[in-house]
């Protein structure tokens, strides 16, 4: 019965290698044409002010002056829960109304708005923040998600250690970043095993980034064979007390 079997195994076991090896469904970011190698540049990485962005806002006057709030403070945080920038670029501050900040880096949206409160308070002086800088790791990370950005850059080094590691199945040559831009979606890919090929530059993220690392072909196999496996496992496991209890009685 065994040499019965045998062939029709061979020839399920060798279906089920082609399908494993032709099905890259698990695979996100799939592409037919070379990535963009372009790199980034430490000037590019300055991040600027989108419509939906939060902004802590603090504005800074003379000790003697009495604040917008009717206290003391040298510092007033005008919404400590942060301003959200309308859908066209906008944000509505107390005195001085609304005041266009999209497309400014945090630098230039400070020097804006304390350029319009210099018309109506003594000396002021305004710190901007962007509340919501993350960037977002996914694949073959131990912690996929969002990884909060609290300074203006971030290497990739740095995000990946954020994400708990890369796993055993991760492909490390060819690490895959995604940038928003005005012009669509960039992609670029970093090979981390290489250390000559390797610059700072091109190790550098920006807000809003995604990073996916790429299975392994053997974690894409497990993964597309599972659904063609997965009924023999059951019939396997049902037929398997009835094989015990036939064998005993021989």
């Amino acid at each position: 019965m065994f040499f019965t079997l045998k062939k029709p195994l061979l020839l399920l076991f060798s279906s089920l290698l082609m399908v494993g090896c032709t099905d890259k469904s698990y695979e996100l970011l799939q592409t037919q044409k070379p990535l963009n190698t372009q790199k980034v540049s430490a000037a590019s990485v300055e991040y600027k002010i989108l419509p939906q962005d939060r902004l802590k806002i603090i504005l800074y006057k003379d000790p003697g002056q009495i604040s917008l709030e009717g206290n003391s403070k040298i510092g007033d945080n005008i919404n400590p829960d942060g301003i959200l920038v309308n859908a066209n670029g906008y944000v509505k501050l107390p005195l001085v109304g609304k005041v266009k900040v999209a497309g400014l880096t945090q630098t230039q949206a400070a020097d804006k708005i304390e350029s319009l409160y210099r018309n109506e308070l003594t000396d002021p002086s305004v710190y901007v923040e962007i509340m919501n800088k993350r960037l977002y790791v996914l694949g073959e990370v131990h912690k996929q998600g969002v990884v909060k950005l609290d300074k203006e850059k971030m290497t990739l080094f740095e995000a990946i250690a954020f994400a708990g590691g890369l796993t055993d199945s991760a492909v490390r040559n060819s690490i895959v970043i995604v940038s928003p831009t005005k012009n669509g979606m960039q992609m670029r890919q970093v090979d981390l095993t290489n250390f000559d090929t390797m610059n700072y530059a091109s190790l550098m993220l920006r807000p809003n980034d995604i990073v996916y690392v790429k299975p392994d072909k053997w974690k894409q196999f497990r993964v597309s064979s599972d659904g063609y496996t997965a009924p023999f496992k059951v019939i396997s496991a049902i037929a398997a007390p009835f094989v015990t209890l036939k064998y005993l009685s021989d």
